[in-house]
């Protein structure tokens, strides 16, 4: 083997491929860890961290003294990454523009005492979203000196702060009549809306509720590219 495999993401791809072209169908057995190491000429760690994450996606089954087997039901999870939401207009070849609406200190059930934050986002002059976010003052001492004037929290913590893991939820609500002057639609208009939480291990980060304007949609995708 060539040294295109010194990274866990390589030997990751070539174990799905591997998996794709039945090479390895449902249920076959993978050798172990040593040898693949041996063969894809690099550290057992490197090959540990790629097995790893597949059975955290469900495509390999790992026992102890077992060893690791392909799944005999894969599961293809949507995989969902959070947007920088000034990015998100852009990528439309469109212009973001960002005006901090409030900046408050409160308390909120999951961060505990937190900054809370509403903005709103446009694309070329356009409401695109309204963001009202609360940032775990415990988790992320460092928001208190932001002024998020000019920046959005979004972005600043994805720049700046680390996180775990999350969840997501998406629903579609009527506008009430606050959400319905910002984003320039009636009262009672479907919005699409997401709620996250994002964690670093067991401590909150943030907390957002995103109301996006009528005529947003998500992509995603299944799987992983080829």
């Amino acid at each position: 083997m060539t040294d295109q495999f010194n990274t866990w993401q390589a030997i990751q791809g070539e174990v799905l491929r591997r998996i794709h072209a039945r090479d390895w169908p449902p249920g076959h057995p993978l050798p172990n860890e040593v040898d693949l190491a041996a063969e894809f000429g690099c550290a057992r760690a490197t090959v540990n961290r790629a097995l790893r994450a597949l059975a955290e996606d469900g495509i390999l089954e790992r026992r102890r003294k077992a060893g690791t087997r392909v799944a005999l039901h894969p599961v293809s999870r949507a995989t969902l990454d959070i947007p920088i939401i000034r990015q998100e207009i852009e990528a439309q070849g469109k212009t973001h523009d960002y005006t901090l609406l409030s900046r408050v200190t409160g308390d909120h059930p999951i961060c505990g005492k937190a900054l809370h934050i509403t903005a709103l986002h446009r694309a070329d002059g356009a409401p695109f979203a309204l963001e009202d976010r609360w940032i775990s003052l415990a988790t992320v001492p460092q928001a208190t000196s932001q002024p998020f004037a000019t920046h959005s929290a979004n972005e600043w913590l994805l720049a700046h702060v680390p996180y775990t893991h999350g969840d997501i939820t998406f629903s579609a609500q009527p506008a009430k009549a606050s959400e319905a002057e910002h984003l320039k639609t009636t009262p009672g208009a479907p919005l699409f809306i997401t709620d996250r939480t994002t964690w670093d291990h067991d401590r909150p980060v943030t907390v957002v509720r995103l109301f996006y304007a009528p005529g947003y949609s998500i992509r995603t995708t299944i799987g992983e590219r080829p």
